[in-house]
């Protein structure tokens, strides 16, 4: 039997582009010679839906999306992903999914295990089922679940976090193929672990398996794609594209398929082409063209030029750079050479008399006062005024250019640099900063016409607010920073644990109190793009009002 998994892009309540996207692939699936095209969890309304699930326009709305998907595909069955209405006690909605015969739903399955950790809330919204459901497809039993369903193997999960494993249910039932419809969302380092856990989940029931992944970016959270077919010896069959649409033909009657799947992406590979997938979508999705970003001639917003290069176009993004007495020339010449190697638009606005007219209104009040780190977050918050009116007059999405390594400790202002709509590199620490920079210009046969100029590359960081600044004059250095952010932020590990890594005592407990200073700060951000398994974002809910200090060391 021949299979597609097809992996779409859905905008969440684009009911009418959704249904284009479904009814699309399911054509191009069957002139192929597919007899069942899968799609992804969730896939009419896109997922995660969140708080649109309450508003009984929204389903009505999708529900007529479903007719229109009947009416269209009377001849070729498809297996959708799509929220179904209950009644009785609990929840009023299910997660689930719809197999569509003849224009007909001939079977539908619900999600049995609901998630709500990290990003999930599924409990607020759906009622799980009391089991999953064996679907008839052609004479043959085909076991549908959603998503979380397959995470339950107790062979392979040291600690579980349901008591129900459906898939072992739906193999003792008698099903001959495991169907899972998903809609994960990217980290780095996951896709490897999720094909070693389903390929073990394939071998251990002996039954092929078939996983269908959301593609594209919504707010906060990417999806990869990467759909997947497992044979019942657990051997990779397919792959579908990173980080983009596409459908995948699966022969299970074959072995390998002759499709390349042994390729894999490299950390900076993968964190790069999210990116630009994740700012194109955003700005898309919201109706943005184009975008206006400070060029400070460092190397944040370097990387953040490149990635809206390649996200917009060239022509549709503009870099400004907003120089005061500070700034050294070689800074400002950086920023135009990169404005130049990428083919944006540039544009300086001194700051300097600006910043003296706040000074100058601001020295009856200040009187007596010598200048300190205020005068500092003046002129932060004076060329967040600029860009912020650049993206009015124009229509700009504006792109903030702090990194993880900023927001987690703090060094960042509030309404300065922190103004602008998405912030595009914020779950990325400054060394992987470096990396992803360095990976950009590698891909170039030629360094002169590389994206990034190598002075900002080289150069020590450095925000320019005060003479001869540097930023390990506040911060440890960078390769010791991360590591103890990436211990705290997403390990949880305590003050202890961290210290016996190796780190200094005292730097642990001064990062740490910056990280829980600084919560404040963090909740007023734009929407960053979630790159690692704990972003400053929906998935990491900390209390701004707590006096909890780890007081392990």
């Amino acid at each position: 039997m021949k299979i597609a998994l097809a992996q779409i892009n859905p905008t969440i309540g684009d009911f009418d582009e959704n249904s284009r996207k479904i009814i699309d692939a399911a054509r191009d699936a069957a002139a192929k010679g597919a007899e069942l095209t899968i799609f992804s969890e969730m896939c009419v309304m896109g997922y995660p839906a969140r708080d649109l699930l309450e508003k009984p326009a929204f389903l009505a709305a999708q529900d007529h999306a479903i007719g229109n998907i009947r009416r269209e595909l009377k001849s070729i069955p498809v297996l959708i992903g799509y929220v179904r209405r209950r009644s009785g006690e609990g929840k009023a909605l299910h997660n689930s999914c719809a197999l569509i015969e003849n224009g007909e739903i001939t079977a539908f399955g619900d999600k049995c295990l609901l998630p709500t950790y990290d990003v999930f809330d599924e409990e607020r919204y759906f009622e799980a089922a009391k089991g999953p459901v064996l679907a008839q497809f052609k004479g043959r039993r085909l076991g549908l679940t959603i998503c979380e369903d397959a995470w339950n193997d107790k062979d392979y999960w040291s600690a579980r976090k349901y008591a129900d494993d459906p898939v072992s249910n739906l193999v003792e039932r008698g099903a001959e193929y495991i169907v899972n419809l998903s809609a994960s969302p990217f980290s780095l380092g996951k896709q490897a672990a999720k094909e070693v856990m389903l390929a073990s989940l394939a071998r251990k029931h002996r039954r092929p398996l078939l996983y269908v992944n959301q593609v594209g970016g919504n707010d906060d959270l990417l999806f990869d794609g990467r759909s997947l077919a497992f044979d019942g010896d657990g051997n990779l069959l397919a792959r579908g594209p990173a980080f983009e649409e596409g459908v995948t033909i699966v022969d299970l009657a074959a072995r390998r398929q002759g499709a390349d799947v042994s390729g894999t992406l490299s950390e900076e590979e993968e964190v790069h082409r999210g990116l630009v997938m994740g700012t194109r979508d955003y700005a898309r999705k919201c109706g943005f063209k184009s975008a206006v970003l400070g060029l400070s001639g460092g190397i944040d917003s370097a990387l953040v030029g490149a990635i809206a290069a390649e996200a917009f176009g060239p022509r549709n993004v503009t870099g400004v750079a907003l120089p005061s007495r500070f700034n050294s020339p070689e800074s400002l010449g950086d920023a135009k050479e990169l404005a130049e190697r990428l083919g944006i638009n540039f544009h300086v606005v001194a700051i300097e008399n600006l910043f003296g007219a706040y000074k100058e209104a601001l020295a009856p009040v200040f009187a007596g006062k010598a200048e300190d780190v205020t005068e500092e977050n003046l002129q932060a918050r004076i060329r967040g005024v600029v860009l912020m009116a650049i993206s009015n007059k124009f229509g700009h999405l504006l792109l903030t250019t702090g990194n993880k390594s900023e927001l987690a400790t703090g060094y960042c202002t509030l309404y300065g640099d922190m103004c602008g709509g998405l912030a595009v590199i914020s779950d990325l620490y400054k060394t992987m900063v470096y990396r992803v920079s360095k990976y950009l210009n590698a891909r170039s046969s030629n360094p002169h016409k590389a994206p990034i100029p190598v002075s900002s590359i080289d150069k020590a960081p450095t925000a320019e607010l005060r003479f001869n600044q540097k930023d390990q004059d506040t911060l440890p250095p960078y390769d010791m920073l991360d590591g103890i952010l990436k211990a705290s932020v997403e390990d949880y590990c305590s003050a202890e644990e961290i210290v016996a890594m190796g780190y200094d005592k005292e730097v642990v407990r001064k990062v740490l109190r910056m990280v829980d200073f600084n919560e404040y700060k963090r909740r007023q951000a734009a929407p960053g793009l979630k790159l690692t398994s704990k972003a400053f974002g929906t998935g990491r809910r900390m209390p701004i009002v707590q006096r909890f200090r780890d007081t392990t060391v």
